[in-house]
């Protein structure tokens, strides 16, 4: 029913920049926090950023300074602005997205995105 799809990531050059989409789409009452998470290759998963239903935002440590999460609630698509690149950015970035369905009982629950690659290569 309810489903994100990540977009814009790719090749990049260091010092460049991308900026990645997340489109929710289904049967959802209310997006409440969405997240973007990235693993690295040989990484473990980590934060990069979320935000909030009222647009408050959080942040990794790397990302701190380098990157703008936004959301634009009547797309229902969240926004990762990625400046600076480095290679150490280079990762299949995840968006999962908390929301509550219009169902009877108004499930909340996280869909998760097929992610997408970024990668930061001279």
């Amino acid at each position: 029913q309810v489903r994100v799809v990540e977009s814009g990531g790719g090749l990049v050059q260091p010092g460049g920049s991308l900026r990645l989409s997340c489109a929710a789409s289904g049967s959802i009452l209310r997006i409440n926090t969405v997240t973007w998470s990235r693993q690295g290759p040989g990484k473990g998963r980590e934060l990069v950023a979320s935000i909030d239903s009222d647009s408050r935002p959080n942040y990794g440590d790397h990302a701190k300074g380098r990157f703008t999460i936004s959301r634009d609630n009547d797309k229902r698509t969240t926004y990762l602005q990625m400046n600076n690149l480095t290679a150490e950015d280079t990762a299949v970035y995840y968006c999962s997205a908390d929301v509550t369905s219009t169902s009877l009982y108004r499930s909340r629950y996280s869909v998760w995105g097929q992610g997408t690659q970024v990668t930061v290569y001279a």
